[in-house]
Order: C-alpha cells, then structure tokens, then sequence
C-alpha cells in the first residue's frame, strides 16, 4: 500500500471550504451518473459528499477514505444512510470486486504510482463495467496549493488517456471540464499564493460564473480546463 501524501490538516480544510461549492458538486456529480451502474464504489469519498449525491441515484454505493481521520468523520456522517456502505481503503491493492464502477475523483494526482492505482480500479470492477476519473489539468498550475495537499502532478487528457490505457483500460470519453475555474485557480493559488478555501470568492464564483461555465461547457467542450473528466471500461 502506498502512504498517504499530502499534508491531511490542510486536505481536510479544502474539503470543508470546497463543500459550499454546491453548484460546482452537481454539476460533476452529474458527469458521472450515467456511468455508476447499480453499486459502484468511490475512491477517497472525503467528507462524503459526492457519495451522499450519488446515492440519491442508486441502490447501493461504497464510499472510501484513506486517511484514519476522516474515515472516522466519514463513518459517522453516513451511519443514517443504509444504502452507502464505509470502508478504508489505499491505492494501489491487490483486492479484487465485483462493483458496477469506480468512481475517484481528485485522488489520482496524489499517487506516484498512478499506473498502479488504475489497475487497482480496473481489478475492482466487474468486465464492461466504467472506471471515472477526474483530476486536476496542467502542470503549470502546480501551485504551493496543489504541494501542500500532496499532489505530484496534474494532467492532460492526453497523460490521463497514456495513464488508463497502459493501466488495460479502455477509454470511453474524456475532456476538460470548467474553463474559467482553471483561470480563477491559477490566479488565485499561483499569483496570490491563497489556498481554495470557503470565502468569498468561491462562493462568487460557484453561484454566479460556474452556472454559466457550466451551461457553455454543456454546448462546446472547451480546449482547456480546470480539470479532466475521463470514462474508460474494463474490457470483457
């Protein structure tokens, strides 16, 4: 098993400011959906989030963490929801499953070994079954933010597309997701070295711009953005 990177304080603080970016969480709660089957796990669930919005969805669904802490945290947000089982988990593994998908959003970059993990994901999920990432874009965005929080890289679709593939995947859809995020993070954690934290300027941009990033990105996929969205399937 690999360690845990990143400094955790710092990573739990961003999940707490993050998680007032409500229309920012729909909106990529919506990009996986389609892809979840009907008990999929998700990989580094945090404060649990994103699993409580898929569950409304589905009949089942698993949500992980690594980190002792916020498993703890995340155990007791969830004990009132029967239908999201909690359990600790590392990438890579060696376990195997049967889940109709995975699902890991912003975990990837944190894993040198990010090959490793998305074999760990495929082995994971039953054949034909999806494996969905999201992963923050660019390297020139690495920022003392992006340090502070343990990541070692961030992505292309092309990196992420090379990664899937050498991990036996196929990729099914991928593409950036929110232009102008990537401009407002850049300028706020690289030139103003600030970390993504609750305030106001995520609370500006998450009830006035990102509805309409979100709204122009549904008509034209955009050649740059905050992050990359990826689909691939296990082979049969």
């Amino acid at each position: 098993m690999a360690d845990i990177t990143g400094d955790q304080r710092i990573q739990s603080e961003v999940l707490e400011g993050l998680a007032t970016a409500v229309n920012h969480r729909t909106w990529f709660v919506e990009l996986a959906v389609p892809y979840l089957g009907d008990n999929p796990i998700e990989i580094g669930s945090g404060l649990g989030d994103y699993a409580l919005a898929w569950s409304e969805h589905l009949p089942r669904i698993t949500a992980t963490e690594a980190d002792p802490d916020r498993l703890v945290r995340l155990k007791e947000r969830l004990a009132d929801h029967p239908t999201i089982e909690v359990r600790q988990m590392l990438l890579p593994h060696s376990e195997r499953g049967d889940y109709s998908a995975a699902v890991s959003y912003n975990v990837l970059e944190h894993i040198e070994d990010h090959v490793a993990a998305l074999r760990s994901l495929r082995d994971l999920v039953r054949p034909g079954g999806a494996v969905i990432i999201i992963v923050p874009a660019f390297q020139f965005a690495m920022s003392p933010a992006d340090i502070a929080t343990g990541h070692v890289r961030r992505y292309t679709k092309k990196s992420l597309a090379a990664a899937m593939t050498e991990a036996g995947l196929t990729v099914e859809k991928i593409h950036y997701a929110n232009a102008l995020g990537l401009i407002g993070y850049f300028m706020a954690t690289k030139v103003f070295r600030l970390m993504p934290k609750e305030g106001p300027m995520v609370k500006i941009y998450d009830s006035l711009v990102l509805p309409v990033t979100k709204a122009a990105e549904q008509r034209l996929r955009p050649p740059f953005g905050q992050s990359v969205f990826a689909v691939a399937r296990v082979p049969g």
